[in-house]
Formats: C-alpha cells, structure tokens, sequence
C-alpha cells in the first residue's frame, strides 16, 4: 500500500507535532468539531473531567432553541453519538452510578431536541434508542435504590412525549429487582386509578381537544399503565400479566397474537400459542382473507413442537403455492424422506415457472438457485417482464450473465424499455450501463432466436427515443 495512501499507519508517521497542527486547521471555523476535539481532551485528563464537559453540553442543549435544517441535524446526530460513547467508554468503566445519572440526563433532552428538529428520518430518535440501550449494559451493574428507582421511572414514562423512555423497564430490570418491578405496579396503579388532578386537567385543556380534558386524562393514564405493567410482565416472565393488557379481540389482531403467542412459546406453553394462532388466523381469513408472515411463523413453530408433522408439511405447501416463498418450501423439503425431496422439488419449481407474478418466480428461481428455469421463463415469457422491478431483474441479470446471455440481456432490455418508456431520467445511468451489459454479452449470444439483435434492438430505441439526448450521451460517454 502506498506511504501516501490516507490511513491510520500512514497518520501515525507524521508525528504528534504535524498531526496537532492539522486537526487545529480542520476545527478552524467549526464549531461541532471544536466540541469534538474538546471532549477528546477531557476524555485524556480523565472520567471527571469527560463528565463535567458532557453536563456542560447537556445544558447547552437545553437552551438552545434555534431550528435545526437538515445538516444541522446531521451534524447533531454525529454530536450526541459521541456523547453516547464517551459516556460508555470513558466514565462508565469507573463510575457506573454517574455514566447512568449521565445517561438518564440524557433522555430527559429529547424534548427540547425534538422540538427544533425535524426528525423524519429517525436518525435522532435513533440515537435515544442507543440510550436506552447503554443503560441495558449498565443496569446490572447499579446499586440503587429499587423503590426509589421505580419511582423515577413512573413520571419519565407517563411524561415521554417523544417515546424516549420506552424500553427504559426492561432496560433496568436488572436493576429494579423484583422488589423494584412489584413497587413499579403498585404505583402505576395507584397513579392511575387516582381522580386526574387540576394539574393534569389544565394541561390537557391546553392542547384543544375535543373531548372533555378530565376524559383525555384517565384515558391516557390507562395507556400508560397498560403499557407499564406489559414491561413489568415481561420482566417477571408472567405471560398471563402481559397478555391481560388485551381484549378477547385484540388477541385475534395479526400485529398483537404473534408477540404474545411468542412469549406462551418461550414459556413452554405451545398449546395455548397454537390456540391463540389459530384464533388470529381464523379472523384475518374472515376479514383480509390473508395471513401474515409473522403469524404463519408461529404456526410453523407450534405445529413442530407438538409433533403434527404432517400438518405442518401441508401448510408449507399451501403457503408456498400461495407466494412463491422460499423459506416455506425449504422448511418443507427438509421435511421429507430421502429422494422423495428431489421429486418434490423439481414439482416445485415447475409450479413457479407458471406462477402468475413473474418476479416473485424470477426471484424464487434465481435464489434457489434454478437459473436454466430463469432463463426458459424469462424467454417464454418475457412480455410480462415488469420493467420497473429493477430490484429483481438486475440481480437475476448478472446471475444469467455466464450460461444464459440472451435471458440476461433481455431482462436488461425491459429495464431499458422502462426507463426510457417512462422518460425516468434519474435512472439514465443505470440504463446505459445495462445497455453497456447488453453489448457485452452481445458477442456470447449465436442466436437470438425471435429476439431482436443487439444492434436491431439498439436501432430501435434510438428510433423511438431519439429526443432523450441525456441517455444517449451517457451511452456515447
């Protein structure tokens, strides 16, 4: 490797003199990395030192109040991760009680954070996600309080606007104890079972709902109670704790049976996931008339633990008829004696060569891998090639490259034909390289059979789109 090849090893060489000269000219005029540099500083002198700074930053933070754009939420991010870092890096492995007092200052930052920031893309969410996480690690290692502890959690949940402290209970689980988690309950019930007070009321009539604000309050304490004692549950490892969160109905819901069939699983209750499965499945048959992935997995689970093998062979089949999903017949396979898979796998992937979505079977085919089926299917078939299914087409493309040039080249000719079809000039590049691809592959191809040429085809486009001189020049270049 060359001496001049910006690396580590290569830094290291200029010595301490020149590296310290340059880092002064790149935080020249920049603020976030000034900070940086700072907090490397301190992290040098030591833990006390990085904590005092990270308070100081912490109460910056607060009082900011200007609106972030789009770089300077990015800029923020790089910001608060470092601070995640030193925390666990740096003071944690000497303080444990101060890096978690530091982390749990922290999450009480979201909202002033995420009142000047649009956070779209979650990046800033992501970073408190990383939090709560830190404090997961931390947390058996804590001496505190358990009642007091509890108590701390209770008003941080009920006040998270912004959901930072969501995972918070099971992040300190270790340390809350069962004596913590019991007092946990004990006051969330409490809290909420309580008459709302005049406090609570006026705030909520500041929001400006339309329902009566003594009635947005019990209804939000319900809320947050429940969501409470289902983490309280899961900590305890008390299934029936968490699943009495949920009506009879909700329990038939595919976004709620699967997380709680999952946990009468995990406790060794495969019966009752069965039941509660079955239960959902029944009423999304009645409803969409379809099953999800997630419930179609417990199923699978359940049917194997309690030994129902053929069952469970026929509802792979099923499933995989019915989507081409190649897990299902795998599972399935594995399922069957010597040589009777081989038969049962060749039926299979003649049944996907005449499935009606023809990228779902592409994508099987190719995957398994099946490529000669590919190639016959992408050649019999090429009219309902979707063009615009470049997430499919292009991996299969470079799968048919050596054995199959015509498939591949004609999977890149609906590609081409879309792009241009539709005039979607940010994928023009794309489309020349695929052209590119094409003319490559043009010298393997003896016979092109019905197709047109290379060149016919080539001719043709630049018939029909003579005027997209943005593509032609990419293909020119």
């Amino acid at each position: 490797m060359s001496k001049k090849t910006l690396n580590a090893a290569n830094l290291e060489r200029l010595g301490a003199e020149k590296l310290a000269a340059l880092v002064m000219e790149l935080v020249a005029g920049n603020a976030a990395l000034q900070r940086r540099a700072r907090m490397e500083l301190s992290a040098a002198q030591g833990p006390e030192d990085v904590a005092s700074d990270i308070r100081k930053r912490f109460a910056s933070l607060r009082r900011s109040s200007s609106f972030m754009d789009w770089h300077g939420q990015k800029a923020l991010v790089k910001d608060l991760e470092g601070l995640v870092r030193l925390i666990e890096e740096v003071v944690a492995p000497h303080d444990t009680e101060a890096a978690f007092e530091l982390l749990w200052s922290f999450l009480q930052l979201a909202p002033s954070i995420h009142e000047r920031a649009d956070d779209s893309n979650g990046a800033i969410g992501g970073v408190f996600d990383d939090v709560i996480e830190a404090v997961a690690r931390l947390a058996p290692r804590l001496s505190v309080d358990p009642e007091a502890q509890a108590e701390r959690i209770l008003p941080a949940v009920a006040d998270a606007g912004y959901g930072e402290f969501d995972g918070i209970i099971p992040a300190m689980a270790a340390a809350l104890g069962r004596d913590g988690l019991e007092h946990l309950k004990r006051i969330t019930n409490a809290w909420a079972d309580a008459p709302p007070t005049e406090g609570e009321i006026a705030r909520y009539r500041s929001y400006g709902l339309s329902s009566p604000a003594e009635e947005a309050v019990r209804r939000n304490k319900e809320t947050t109670r429940s969501i409470i004692l289902a983490d309280v549950a899961d900590a305890q490892g008390d299934v029936d704790a968490y699943m009495a969160r949920y009506s009879a109905e909700q329990l038939t819901f595919g976004t709620i049976a699967p997380d709680v069939a999952r946990r009468l699983l995990d406790a060794g209750r495969v019966d009752e996931a069965f039941d509660l499965i079955t239960r959902a499945r029944d009423a999304e048959k009645a409803g969409a008339g379809h099953f999800s992935f997630a419930l179609d997995q417990i199923l699978e689970e359940c049917l194997e633990r309690q030994g129902r093998t053929e069952e469970l062979k026929r509802h792979l089949w099923l499933g995989f008829e019915r989507t081409l999903g190649e897990s299902s017949l795998r599972k399935y396979l594995r399922l069957l004696p010597d040589f009777e898979d081989i038969e049962a796998e060749e039926r299979a992937l003649g049944f996907a060569e005449t499935f009606p979505h023809l990228g779902a079977a592409i994508a099987l085919l190719i995957n398994w891998p099946a490529y000669d089926r590919a190639a016959h299917m992408v050649m019999s078939r090429f009219n309902e090639l979707d063009g615009n299914a470049y997430y499919t087409l292009t991996p299969a493309a470079a799968a048919l490259d050596t054995r199959h040039p015509l498939a591949a080249s004609l999977t890149r000719r609906a590609m081409i034909e879309d792009t241009l079809d539709g005039a979607k000039s940010k994928r023009y590049r794309h489309a020349a390289r695929h052209l590119a691809e094409c003319q490559a592959n043009d010298r393997a191809i003896e016979n092109y059979h019905e197709f047109a040429t290379h060149s016919d085809f080539v001719a043709a486009l630049r018939k029909r789109h003579a005027r997209k001189h943005g593509f032609w020049q990419l293909v020119r270049d």
